[in-house]
């Protein structure tokens, strides 16, 4: 199991053996999606991390005109599962991405 997935089971409260709903339409995740790419500068953090089933993947994956949508949808999971993170990171990536 890559790093990451391990640090978004972790965070969010789920292990190996869990339901993990994508985080857009509620199908099984395939795929633990880094947000804002290693490449770009991305992190493997639970504010950077999220449950994604392919077809969601495909569809909005590493797609700056959908990085807005992405985060506030995550931030939404986040708070709804009372995940812990940091509000402030999240909050101004949001706003960098909002136009």
């Amino acid at each position: 199991m890559q790093n990451h997935t391990k640090i978004y089971l972790e965070k969010a409260g789920y292990d190996e053996t869990s339901f993990v709903p994508c985080e857009l339409c509620g199908k099984k995740a395939i795929d633990i999606h880094h947000i804002i790419g290693r490449g770009k500068g991305g992190k493997n953090t639970i504010e950077n991390l999220m449950a994604l089933c392919r077809e969601e993947h495909i569809k909005f994956g590493d797609k700056k005109q959908f990085m807005y949508m992405l985060l506030t949808n995550h931030k939404n999971f986040l708070s709804r599962r009372k995940v812990e993170f940091n509000w402030y990171d999240v909050n101004a990536l949001i706003l960098k991405y909002e136009n």
